[in-house]
């Protein structure tokens, strides 16, 4: 199906519920005005990450609220097996579009529903995921599955909305969860960190261009 085809009526008698795109950050008009919202290059953790070149076909990766794939495709393109998994349609839509030559394996799944099993990655992504589910408890839930679904010696690599500074004028009706950047390293005190950050975004988006920023918590970290 190509995105021409995605309007809110087409997506309904899919069977997705257009009101759960709050649940997912609210982007799914963005999703469906642009084939790409969030362009094609992997975040700056995810190039971090990559830059070390210790990776291949024995990698196994895990993009946890993926979005449209950027980042699952940086992985898959360095060899590595890679599962993607968002609630969104357009999203995944957009990213088998955007990203058809690399090996990616889509799950259009809510993520509270997916079953990370136990030590099966050797990474893991969590970007633009956890202020995205509607309690502080589920983000707890998930950060303890994400980190049981980590193999020894495997990473995870998050990036998090905290509860210092954002401007959601870009973003109407979006409520995401904020909590603070110390909650987030917390998580993460038995885990070897070689990146936590509380640094802030300025950006616009491609549908609608209204500049706003956001303070971001980022993290690389190493399971023991």
């Amino acid at each position: 199906m190509t995105m021409s085809l995605l309007s809110k009526g087409s997506l309904q008698n899919l069977g997705y519920d257009v009101k759960q795109e709050l649940h997912g950050g609210g982007y799914d008009d963005g999703y469906m005005a642009v084939p790409c919202l969030w362009g094609t290059q992997p975040g700056s953790l995810v190039q971090e990450v990559l830059s070390t070149g210790n990776f291949g076909s024995s990698t196994k990766v895990l993009d946890l609220g993926c979005g449209e794939g950027k980042n699952s495709a940086a992985f898959a393109r360095a060899g590595c097996e890679v599962d993607a998994v968002d609630c969104s349609l357009p999203a995944i839509t957009n990213g088998r579009n955007a990203f058809a030559d690399a090996q990616i394996r889509w799950f259009n799944q809510d993520v509270l529903d997916f079953v990370c099993g136990r030590e099966r990655y050797d990474v893991v992504i969590c970007y633009g995921l956890f202020h995205c589910l509607r309690a502080a408890s589920s983000i707890e839930s998930i950060i303890a599955r994400v980190q049981d679904a980590t193999r020894k010696g495997g990473l995870n690599i998050v990036c998090a909305f905290n509860d210092r500074s954002h401007d959601l004028s870009a973003h109407p009706g979006f409520c995401p969860t904020l909590l603070p950047h110390t909650w987030y390293v917390s998580r993460y005190a038995r885990w070897s960190l070689s990146h936590a950050s509380d640094s802030d975004l300025h950006e616009a988006h491609p549908h609608n261009g209204i500049p706003h920023h956001h303070s971001l918590t980022r993290i690389i970290a190493r399971k023991p």
